[in-house]
């Protein structure tokens, strides 16, 4: 460890951490008021996009789909409203918890350490939001395309309350952002020697039918649904090839 953390006491790190904590809770609840600010553009133009018939994506593929939502709970809306406004609000300065994380463990690294868990941060960072695009713009609709359509029975119809599709967004869309953050941790495993290039090639083959599984849990829709989550992931695994040194 560097000379300086060595000086540390035990204290020393706890209020640095205690520090950290505060700085990061900070950032979010202030994002976190200021998405709460902007309701009408968060709910209409971004989280329930995916459920009308002019999103994109169903443009684009020529779907006719359409997603009426309901509330059954009184209270359901508000607290909504302040859960999600709090996920947003976590997101959209996860660079900056990423920076102050980073703050808190590089004295302790050597500067060898240093140099390639910086690079690392910095490319969770980049996989983190494009994994979360990836999830809202693809899979999402295409699950939810999948779910509306599904039935036991004739007689059973589709009623979607709003706290069932929040919950199904905020839960897979995140899913892709952490998924995404794969290249970088074998980023850092093969820089301290625990993983190589040679390593995951051998694995290819193993790792499809991982990816095809993870593919149909994420969407347990049709073949072409699982195709549209499969490869990103394998796309994954093959950065992740890429991005050893060795």
């Amino acid at each position: 460890m560097a000379s300086s953390d060595a000086e540390m006491s035990f204290w020393d790190h706890l209020d640095v951490l205690r520090g950290t904590l505060a700085r990061s809770l900070a950032a979010i609840l202030a994002a976190t008021a200021v998405v709460f600010a902007f309701k009408q553009f968060v709910f209409d133009r971004i989280l329930l996009a995916p459920s009308g018939s002019d999103f994109f994506l169903y443009r684009w593929l020529g779907i006719d789909f359409s997603m009426d939502l309901i509330n059954t709970d009184i209270s359901a809306q508000f607290f909504i409203h302040l859960r999600t406004s709090f996920a947003l609000g976590a997101i959209i300065v996860f660079p900056y918890v990423c920076f102050e994380v980073w703050k808190f463990i590089a004295p302790g690294l050597y500067e060898k350490e240093k140099a390639a868990v910086r690079k690392a941060f910095g490319f969770a960072g980049l996989l983190f939001y494009v994994g979360l695009a990836v999830g809202y713009c693809l899979v999402l609709p295409v699950t939810l395309n999948f779910f509306q359509g599904y039935s036991v029975s004739d007689s059973v119809v589709n009623t979607i309350t709003l706290s069932s599709y929040i919950s199904m967004l905020t839960s897979m869309v995140l899913l892709l952002g952490i998924v995404f953050e794969f290249p970088a941790v074998i980023a850092v495993l093969s820089n301290m020697g625990l993983v190589s290039r040679r390593t995951l090639k051998g694995l290819r083959k193993y790792a499809v039918v991982i990816i095809l599984v993870l593919a149909a849990i994420i969407t347990p829709a049709d073949p072409f649904s699982m195709l549209v989550a499969a490869l990103p992931l394998y796309g994954l695994y093959e950065l992740s090839i890429i991005t050893c040194r060795s």
